[in-house]
């Protein structure tokens, strides 16, 4: 059980250190909304797994899974609201490449 807990922490642990890295490297708000969202749930997501796991409690499995819903929901929706109002402000998205080839 042990191993299976440090498995959960390790890649809840790499994919929020993705979505951080995801926010420095990213050119655009875009992109960086994108990676966010993908990678911060999925690292929020197996942290609390690990929690559930390691408590092997209903009562924290039961707050586990009532915050993972809640994160599962309002995520997308508030990352759609961030991209709908960059829409209206007229942000312009960015265009190149890396290599600086259009």
């Amino acid at each position: 059980m042990e191993i299976l807990i440090a498995i959960c922490l390790v890649s809840g642990t790499f994919f929020t250190l993705v979505a951080a890295m995801g926010i420095l490297r990213m050119p655009d708000i875009y992109m960086r909304i994108h990676a966010v969202t993908k990678a911060g749930t999925v690292g929020i997501g197996l942290t609390l797994l690990a929690v559930s796991l390691f408590f092997n409690n209903a009562a924290v499995t039961s707050r586990v899974i009532g915050i993972m819903l809640f994160i599962i929901m309002t995520t997308p929706a508030a990352a759609h609201m961030l991209g709908k109002i960059l829409m209206k402000s007229r942000y312009r998205m960015w265009r190149r490449s890396r290599s600086g080839k259009d």
